[in-house]
Protein backbone atom coordinates (compact mmCIF):
# COMPACT_ATOMS: atom_id res chain seq x y z
CA UNK A 1 0.00 0.00 0.00
CA UNK A 2 2.74 2.14 0.72
CA UNK A 3 4.24 1.75 -2.48
CA UNK A 4 1.44 2.59 -4.30
CA UNK A 5 0.68 5.81 -1.86
CA UNK A 6 4.37 7.01 -2.88
CA UNK A 7 3.93 6.44 -7.14
CA UNK A 8 0.76 8.61 -6.69
CA UNK A 9 2.84 11.19 -4.81
CA UNK A 10 5.59 10.97 -7.32
CA UNK A 11 2.66 11.55 -10.14
CA UNK A 12 1.65 14.37 -8.20
CA UNK A 13 5.11 15.78 -8.28
CA UNK A 14 5.46 15.55 -12.05
CA UNK A 15 2.19 17.01 -12.76
CA UNK A 16 3.30 19.94 -10.47
CA UNK A 17 6.33 19.68 -12.66
CA UNK A 18 4.56 19.76 -16.13
CA UNK A 19 2.12 22.85 -14.87
CA UNK A 20 5.16 25.21 -14.50
CA UNK A 21 7.65 24.55 -16.77
CA UNK A 22 7.34 24.14 -20.21
CA UNK A 23 9.92 21.83 -21.25
CA UNK A 24 8.40 18.78 -19.89
CA UNK A 25 5.38 17.85 -21.51
CA UNK A 26 2.90 14.69 -21.80
CA UNK A 27 1.25 14.63 -25.20
CA UNK A 28 -2.19 13.49 -24.07
CA UNK A 29 -5.18 15.37 -23.47
CA UNK A 30 -4.73 17.29 -20.05
CA UNK A 31 -8.25 15.97 -18.18
CA UNK A 32 -8.28 12.59 -19.29
CA UNK A 33 -7.43 9.55 -17.92
CA UNK A 34 -4.74 8.68 -20.42
CA UNK A 35 -3.24 11.85 -18.86
CA UNK A 36 -3.08 10.23 -15.52
CA UNK A 37 -2.19 6.55 -16.46
CA UNK A 38 0.80 8.23 -18.56
CA UNK A 39 1.70 10.02 -15.23
CA UNK A 40 1.70 7.05 -13.66
CA UNK A 41 3.93 5.03 -15.55
CA UNK A 42 6.83 8.26 -15.28
CA UNK A 43 6.05 7.86 -12.03
CA UNK A 44 7.00 3.87 -11.60
CA UNK A 45 9.68 4.54 -13.78
CA UNK A 46 11.29 7.30 -12.13
CA UNK A 47 11.20 5.35 -9.18
CA UNK A 48 12.72 2.07 -10.75
CA UNK A 49 15.50 4.70 -12.41
CA UNK A 50 15.56 6.40 -8.49
CA UNK A 51 16.13 3.14 -7.24
CA UNK A 52 17.93 1.47 -9.21
CA UNK A 53 20.62 3.96 -10.92
CA UNK A 54 20.66 6.36 -9.08
CA UNK A 55 22.64 4.82 -5.76
CA UNK A 56 24.88 3.59 -8.88
CA UNK A 57 26.28 7.24 -9.71
CA UNK A 58 26.04 8.85 -6.52
CA UNK A 59 28.61 5.93 -5.46
CA UNK A 60 30.76 6.78 -8.42
CA UNK A 61 30.46 10.72 -8.38
CA UNK A 62 30.85 10.79 -4.16
CA UNK A 63 34.13 12.90 -4.42
CA UNK A 64 32.25 15.01 -6.37
CA UNK A 65 28.98 15.72 -4.38
CA UNK A 66 31.64 15.90 -1.31
CA UNK A 67 33.84 18.63 -3.27
CA UNK A 68 30.29 20.64 -4.29
CA UNK A 69 29.12 20.21 -0.51
CA UNK A 70 26.05 18.30 -2.35
CA UNK A 71 25.19 20.44 -4.87
CA UNK A 72 25.92 18.03 -7.68
CA UNK A 73 23.01 15.97 -6.12
CA UNK A 74 21.24 18.48 -8.24
CA UNK A 75 22.94 17.56 -11.53
CA UNK A 76 21.86 13.75 -10.56
CA UNK A 77 18.43 14.52 -9.82
CA UNK A 78 18.15 16.15 -13.47
CA UNK A 79 19.82 13.24 -14.72
CA UNK A 80 17.63 10.97 -13.11
CA UNK A 81 14.58 12.97 -14.94
CA UNK A 82 16.07 13.07 -18.22
CA UNK A 83 16.82 9.08 -18.02
CA UNK A 84 13.56 9.05 -17.31
CA UNK A 85 11.95 10.70 -20.07
CA UNK A 86 14.62 8.59 -22.53
CA UNK A 87 13.13 5.55 -20.81
CA UNK A 88 9.59 6.72 -21.08
CA UNK A 89 10.35 7.38 -25.26
CA UNK A 90 11.71 4.17 -25.78
CA UNK A 91 8.96 2.67 -24.19
CA UNK A 92 6.29 4.99 -26.83
CA UNK A 93 5.32 7.00 -23.52
CA UNK A 94 4.37 10.01 -24.26
CA UNK A 95 6.38 11.81 -22.00
CA UNK A 96 9.07 14.49 -22.57
CA UNK A 97 11.73 16.35 -21.28
CA UNK A 98 13.08 18.37 -23.75
CA UNK A 99 16.62 19.74 -22.84
CA UNK A 100 18.97 19.71 -19.59
CA UNK A 101 18.91 23.03 -18.61
CA UNK A 102 16.17 24.80 -17.67
CA UNK A 103 13.90 21.82 -18.06
CA UNK A 104 15.47 18.90 -15.96
CA UNK A 105 17.09 20.75 -13.90
CA UNK A 106 14.12 23.10 -12.30
CA UNK A 107 11.95 19.98 -12.92
CA UNK A 108 14.18 17.64 -10.58
CA UNK A 109 13.96 20.21 -8.11
CA UNK A 110 10.13 20.74 -8.01
CA UNK A 111 9.66 17.62 -7.92
CA UNK A 112 12.20 16.41 -5.23
CA UNK A 113 10.08 19.46 -3.25
CA UNK A 114 6.75 18.08 -4.23
CA UNK A 115 7.76 15.03 -3.06
CA UNK A 116 9.37 15.73 0.22
CA UNK A 117 5.98 18.05 1.21
CA UNK A 118 4.28 15.15 -0.05
CA UNK A 119 6.32 12.74 2.24
CA UNK A 120 5.31 14.96 5.46
CA UNK A 121 1.56 13.59 4.83
CA UNK A 122 2.23 9.61 3.81
CA UNK A 123 2.20 7.74 7.43
CA UNK A 124 5.39 5.88 7.75
CA UNK A 125 3.83 2.83 9.21
CA UNK A 126 5.68 3.17 12.52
Amino acid sequence: MRFIIRTLAAAVALWVAIQFLDGISVDAPTNSARYWGVLLLVALIFGVVNAIVKPIVKALGCAIIVLTLGLFLLIINAAMLLLTSWIAGELGIPFHVDNFYPAAFWGAIIVSVVSWVLSAFIPDGD
